[in-house]
């Protein structure tokens, strides 16, 4: 059974993804449809090269991150938080002061700072340095040679690209289906302690990217947005219900993955917004 509702991999044979973060929807698509062209892109420069480096550097990658992963697992507690602060504190270096010769390395660090970080959680201050501090897993697995190199065979066919999303409006036609994951709208005033990036996506921001949405609508593309529904802390609040009113609008509960609190961790309500 498609589990889109559209004919991908037949009468729709390309793929873009404007925000495309982990990429679960991507890896998806590309295990299970055909699909001839595709483009990601996101302004998290640190995730569009990581991908990029698994995709045409994989063996120097995959080496480095299994040089730190031996390391890793042959400290002891706090000789791993030792490691792990030099290591956060060096790529952060490269991401103020690192040229091209530098995106394998910080490709690896990306990758170690993500095993062995709180939660798996990409996070940012307002200067843009990655701030997460130090998880507890006894052997995180830093070097996942199987999936790295299915990543690897999968992205031969996808052009990755870093920016703002509404450059890959040209890419798109009648024949994509374009799905649209952005940093959701909070919930409530203290929801937005994950920032992605150092730049802000606020309400003014959600209401362009509705406009993206409408050309994307007019070229005749596909598209399937997900965002937070507002209504899980005012019944009231009908910001995505009034601005998406020309579309299909579905609620689905989905588990909250990422909460300080472990209790409130659990089913929530998101919206699935599209325009078929």
């Amino acid at each position: 059974r498609n589990r889109y509702p559209i004919e991908l991999g037949k009468s729709i044979n390309r793929y873009c993804e404007p925000f495309v973060g982990g990429g679960a929807v991507l890896f998806d698509i590309l295990t299970n449809y055909e699909v001839k062209e595709v483009l990601i892109n996101d302004i998290n420069s640190e995730l569009t090269n990581t991908y990029f480096q698994i995709k045409t550097h994989l063996d120097g990658l995959t080496q480095q991150l299994s040089d730190m992963q031996k390391i890793y697992w042959e400290l002891n507690t706090e000789k791993r938080k030792e490691y792990y602060y030099d290591k956060r504190e060096h790529f952060n270096y490269l991401k103020v002061n690192g040229d091209e010769n530098t995106n394998l390395e910080k490709a690896a660090l990306f990758i170690f700072l993500n095993k062995t970080c709180f939660n798996g959680l990409f996070r940012v201050n307002k200067k843009g340095l990655f701030n997460v501090p130090i998880g507890s897993y006894k052997n995180p697995l830093i070097c996942d040679m199987d999936n790295l190199k299915r990543i690897n065979v999968l992205l031969q066919k996808v052009t990755i690209r870093c920016g703002d999303y509404k450059g890959c409006l040209d890419f798109c036609d009648q024949n994509t289906f374009v799905y649209i994951d952005p940093p959701y709208r909070p919930l409530t005033e203290t929801a937005s302690f994950k920032s992605y990036t150092e730049t802000e996506f606020n309400d003014k921001e959600q209401i362009e990217l509705g406009r993206f949405v409408a050309d994307l609508t007019r070229k005749g593309s596909r598209v399937l947005v997900s965002n937070s529904d507002p209504k899980n802390s005012d019944g009231d609040d009908n910001f995505f219900d009034e601005l998406y009113s020309k579309y299909s609008i579905d609620r689905v509960l989905a588990k909250r993955m990422i909460n300080c609190n472990g209790k409130s961790r659990g089913n929530i309500s998101e919206l699935l917004i599209t325009n078929f």
